[in-house]
């Protein structure tokens, strides 16, 4: 299908959502590293996927920027305003460590969900320059879900362990 302009607005307001969903997984990764310390395997991987996250919005900076448009101010402070405010909710429960653990596995699968539908709307509408990026960020994000379902008993043993022993096991 050739591109229209109804599929570029399509396509326009899914990278404007993504956007602003890695900037919420900021918001929810950057407080759990710097409250981690009986973890640093979790703690590495989170600072690594900082990293990544911090990639993919420059792609899809690059890509918005390539359809001359720019990030919504407003969706991105609201989401990342909803992230702060979940990882501030989960630092009082006494297993924050594992119901982090739960809420990111669930959040890589909505940001490998988004970048599957925005691959299709790519397709669709014949946004190809955009394919690379879109496949890069997908790809990261499978990376870190699968690394949080290998490691989710190593740390849910580890918090049992800590928990036994009378050790603070929260993070």
């Amino acid at each position: 299908m050739a591109e229209s302009t109804g599929m570029r607005e399509i396509f326009v307001t899914g990278l404007k959502n993504a956007h602003a969903m890695e900037n919420q997984a900021l918001s929810i990764m950057k407080p759990q590293v710097s409250r981690i310390e009986n973890y640093p395997e979790v703690a590495a991987r989170l600072e690594q996927h900082v990293r990544e996250t911090e990639g993919q919005m420059a792609r899809i900076d690059d890509l918005l920027q390539e359809l001359d448009k720019g990030p919504s101010s407003l969706k991105d402070m609201a989401l990342a305003l909803t992230g702060g405010m979940a990882a501030v909710g989960h630092s009082v429960a006494g297993d924050e460590i594992l119901k982090n653990s739960f809420a990111n596995y669930a959040f890589e699968h909505f940001e490998i969900a988004s970048y599957k539908s925005l691959l299709t709307l790519a397709e669709l509408g014949g946004f190809s320059f955009a394919t690379s990026a879109l496949q890069t960020n997908l790809r990261e994000e499978e990376q870190m879900a699968q690394w949080i379902d290998e490691n989710l008993r190593t740390v849910t043993l580890r918090f049992a362990s800590l928990r036994e022993a009378g050790e603070t096991a929260k993070v």
